[in-house]
């Protein structure tokens, strides 16, 4: 039986500029993204792994083509639609970790869920279960300055599920962090995705962490040039 897409992308092409300065980063993608499974995309800088994540996640909008999430048309929803749909549906973790410097690490966990209504105290609640996961269960009233490299990842793991989004998508989740800890992080990462039958799309050029992919799509020059099953 074939598993249900959790992403179609369809024909997907991506302009940027026009005139002489036009740059085509995507040229015609087609892509399914399985239920359950983590996704790795890899390629030289430069060859649209971000953009492509980007349109997955509706912060771009594609050139041409149609990407399709769980079955909603992102190319149909108006700016806030979109907007509320992200919010409710899909987790991010930056290379960057994005945190807050200002507030503790419990309260940069609760973020998504305060966006999405939920009440301080709940929020605060749900954040700290998110962090006792991935093993920060004493850094609660932490700041991020207080923090190694690879716990600051681990929170803004937490920070990315804490909501329960069918989507994750990470752009370049290692890259900052040594071996072990990159490690320790992807184990985290598939770990608490799986458990819940997510979708993971991550963009690395780290090979390191290959082997956590159930497949690899290697991309060059705006093409997916090979699809690379693992598991």
């Amino acid at each position: 039986m074939t598993p249900t897409p959790a992403i179609q992308c369809l024909g997907i092409c991506k302009t940027y500029g026009t005139g002489d300065t036009q740059v085509q980063a995507l040229r015609g993608i087609d892509l399914e993204v399985r239920t359950g499974e983590l996704l790795m995309l890899v390629g030289p800088s430069g060859c649209g792994k971000t953009t492509l994540i980007s349109i997955m996640a509706g912060i771009l909008d594609q050139t041409a083509g149609q990407c399709c999430l769980f079955g909603q048309d992102l190319g149909s929803f108006t700016a806030d639609q979109r907007v509320r749909y992200r919010g409710e549906n899909i987790g991010f973790v930056f290379q960057s970790f994005n945190l807050i410097p200002t507030l503790t690490v419990a309260e940069n966990v609760a973020i998504p869920l305060l966006i999405n209504g939920v009440k301080m105290d709940q929020a605060l609640v749900r954040a700290a279960q998110c962090l006792v996961e991935v093993g920060l269960e004493s850094k609660l009233s932490t700041f991020p300055g207080q923090l190694s490299g690879g716990q600051q990842q681990r929170v803004a793991i937490a920070r990315a599920l804490v909501h329960d989004p069918k989507l994750v998508v990470c752009d370049e989740p290692t890259s900052a962090l040594d071996h072990q800890t990159g490690i320790m992080v992807m184990e985290a990462l598939k770990k608490m995705a799986m458990d819940g039958n997510r979708s993971l799309v991550i963009v690395t050029h780290d090979a390191r962490i290959f082997d956590f992919a159930d497949r690899i799509a290697h991309m060059d020059d705006g093409h997916i040039e090979q699809i690379e099953s693992l598991h």
